[in-house]
């Protein structure tokens, strides 16, 4: 009878031991995830603390500005021409801008009939390509020429537009080169983006056009202008109910304009690197 008592024993013995060996190992697992977390809570603090140092030196402290002469600091540019040599009729001209918009293409030597349509008196020219082949136009001496092979005009926006630059623009139209100007008139398209109060818009093209992509960029002949379209054929059906692409909500990247409010806005979502397609 004692036999089975002191195994019975030895059992609980052993059974005790384990449970103790395995709340052992469970108090040495408690310590090492604590470690774990504080090394993981560190490196969060300082890469989060890295990013808002390397934002706060990327801008301009105003407090080490201060000492410099009132009247100095000139916190916004242009897009105008100046003369090297500054006379009465010259400072006269310059103080009457002659325009209130910007027109920036991106343009190709192959297209240099079409571009020479659609320039009407300010142009910053976006080159791609060959720039010899321009001199010969008119209006060339008095546009801004700015050369990179192979990139697009968004590639040209993000570095050459920034909202500090073409602020004094009352709008700023950002089109590709072979675009059809013949009955595009721009005073009475920027007298309707006014009235209507359109912050991004864009020309609508001619019903007869070719290469159309959505039907939202076509012009309605009923309307002078439009914010969406209805259609119920095809695998997606247009109604008042829709809010996004291809029925409403965007704009085609061929030939868009921004206001000078829309434009510091959008400036900032152009991604650094782009796409041919965007």
């Amino acid at each position: 009878m004692k036999a089975p008592k002191s195994w019975r024993w030895l059992m609980k013995k052993q059974q005790f031991l384990f449970e103790k060996g395995l709340f052992g190992a469970k108090m040495k697992q408690l310590p090492f995830m604590g470690v774990v977390c504080t090394v993981m809570l560190f490196i969060i603090y300082r890469t989060t603390n890295y990013q808002y140092q390397q934002t706060e030196d990327s801008g301009v402290d105003s407090k080490s500005l201060d000492s410099l002469p009132r009247g100095i600091i000139e916190a916004r540019s242009d897009l105008e021409l100046k003369p090297l040599w500054t006379t009465s009729s010259s400072t006269s001209k310059a103080s009457v801008r002659s325009s209130s918009n910007l027109l920036a293409m991106p343009v190709g030597i192959e297209q240099k009939q079409n571009v020479d349509t659609i320039v009407q008196k300010k142009i910053l020219q976006l080159s791609y390509g060959n720039l010899d082949g321009w001199w010969d136009l008119e209006w060339s001496k008095n546009a801004i020429h700015i050369v990179a092979y192979n990139q697009t005009k968004w590639w040209f926006a993000k570095r050459f537009l920034h909202p500090a630059i073409v602020s004094i623009y009352d709008y700023i139209f950002l089109w590709d080169e072979d675009l059809g100007v013949e009955n595009f008139h721009p005073g009475r398209y920027l007298k309707i983006v006014k009235s209507a109060g359109l912050e991004i818009s864009q020309p609508a093209l001619d019903p007869n056009s070719t290469g159309i992509h959505h039907r939202i960029t076509v012009r309605n002949r009923m309307n002078k202008f439009h914010r969406r379209v209805y259609d119920v054929r095809g695998s997606v059906k247009c109604s008042d109910d829709s809010e996004g692409p291809p029925c409403t909500g965007f704009v085609e990247g061929m030939a868009p304009v921004f206001s000078r409010s829309a434009w510091l806005c959008a400036w900032h979502l152009i991604q650094v690197i782009t796409r041919a397609f965007l």
